[in-house]
C-alpha cells in the first residue's frame, strides 16, 4: 500500500485476561486466520503471540497473551512475566472477560494490576452467546467501579457476534503511523513455532483430559526438501513414563492420530506438503530447561 496515497494508522492492542477467557480465538477471528492455537484446556497460550489484523487504512498488531493467573511454578512465572510484557507500552490494552463465568479471585490480581497501568483500558466481555445477560451488566459495573475502562464491547468470538463493530472501534482508536508489517503478513510467529503450536493443540485437543498441562513439544528440525515439501521433527515432552503411554495409545495409534490432524493443518497453513515426525520423549525436568523456554519462547525466570 502506497502511504502517499492513503494516510496510514498503526498500534498495538495487547489482549489481557484470566485463562479460558477466550483471548486466542478473538485474536483469530480478528485477523481472519489461526495465528493462535485454541484448546478447552486452560492457560493453552504460553507465550506472546502477535496477529495482525487489517481493517481499511489501520494495521492492528494483537498481542495475544497468556491468561493470567496466580503463578506456582517456573512455568507459571514465565508464562504470567510474558503476559504483562505484552502489554508493555500498547496503546491501548483489551481487557477480555468470560461473560459466562464472570468475575471471582482469578479476576481480582488482574484488575489489581491494570488499576495501576498507564494505557487506555477497553473491556470486552466475550461469549455473551452463552452468558446471562443481566449478569454481563452487574460484571460490568463492577470493573467500572474498579478500573477507568474508555470503551466496553459485547461480543462472542465463537460465533463472530459483535466483532465487526470491535475491529472497527479498534482501527479508529489506532495512531498515524505507518504500517510494522507487510499488508501479508498475519503473525510474527516463525514457521518452526507455529509447527510446535499445531501439534500442540492436537495433544490437548485429543487428550484433554488425560494429558497434563505440563507438556511441551520441541521442533527439532524444520528443512525445506527439493520438491518444495517441508521435513518437520518434533518431540513430545512428558514428565512421566504412565504420560507417554498416554500419548502414544494402543499400538500407537494415538500418536498418529495426533500427527495426522497435526499434519494436515500445517500443510493447509502453510501450503506446502508436510512430512511431519513425531516421537515422545520422558524428561521429568524440562520445566527446569532454560534450552526449552528458548525454543518455545519464554524467558527464563528465577
Amino acid at each position: 500500500m502506497d502511504g502517499s496515497e492513503v494516510q496510514q494508522h498503526c498500534g498495538v492492542i495487547a489482549i489481557v485476561g484470566a485463562p479460558n477467557a477466550g483471548k486466542s480465538t478473538l485474536v483469530n477471528a480478528l485477523v481472519g486466520q489461526k495465528v493462535a492455537i485454541t484448546s478447552p484446556k486452560a492457560q493453552t497460550t504460553r507465550t506472546r503471540v502477535m496477529g495482525v489484523a487489517i481493517e481499511g487504512d489501520a494495521q492492528m498488531v494483537l498481542v495475544d497473551t497468556p491468561g493470567i493467573f496466580q503463578p506456582k511454578r517456573r512455568l507459571d512465572r514465565a508464562m504470567v512475566q510474558a503476559a504483562w510484557g505484552g502489554a508493555q507500552g500498547a496503546d491501548l490494552i483489551a481487557l477480555v472477560v468470560d461473560g459466562k463465568a464472570g468475575l471471582g479471585a482469578k479476576m481480582e490480581p488482574i484488575v489489581g494490576a491494570l488499576a495501576a497501568r498507564p494505557e487506555k483500558k477497553w473491556l470486552i466481555l466475550n461469549k455473551v452467546d452463552i452468558a446471562i445477560k443481566e449478569k454481563l451488566l452487574v460484571h460490568t459495573q463492577r470493573l467500572y467501579e474498579q478500573l477507568d475502562i474508555a470503551e466496553t464491547f459485547f461480543v462472542s468470538a465463537a460465533t463472530g457476534d459483535g466483532l465487526p463493530e470491535l475491529k472497527t472501534a479498534f482501527a479508529r482508536a489506532m495512531p498515524e503511523g505507518p504500517w510494522h508489517f507487510p499488508e501479508d503478513q498475519v503473525s510474527d510467529a516463525t514457521d518452526r513455532m507455529l509447527a510446535a503450536e499445531i501439534t500442540r493443540e492436537q495433544l490437548y485437543h485429543q487428550l484433554h483430559a488425560e494429558l497434563p498441562y505440563a507438556a511441551a513439544v520441541d521442533t527439532e528440525k524444520y528443512s525445506e526438501r527439493d520438491d518444495g515439501s517441508v521435513e518437520i521433527h518434533q518431540q513430545i515432552l512428558v514428565g512421566r513414563a504412565s504420560q507417554r503411554a498416554i500419548v502414544l495409545g494402543k499400538g500407537g495409534q494415538r500418536l498418529k492420530e495426533i500427527g495426522s490432524k497435526a499434519r494436515a493443518e500445517l500443510a493447509s497453513l502453510l501450503g506446502v506438503k508436510v512430512h511431519l515426525y513425531l516421537h515422545v520423549k520422558v524428561k521429568e525436568d524440562w520445566e527446569d530447561d532454560r534450552f526449552i523456554y528458548r525454543d518455545i519462547g519464554l524467558d527464563w525466570v528465577e
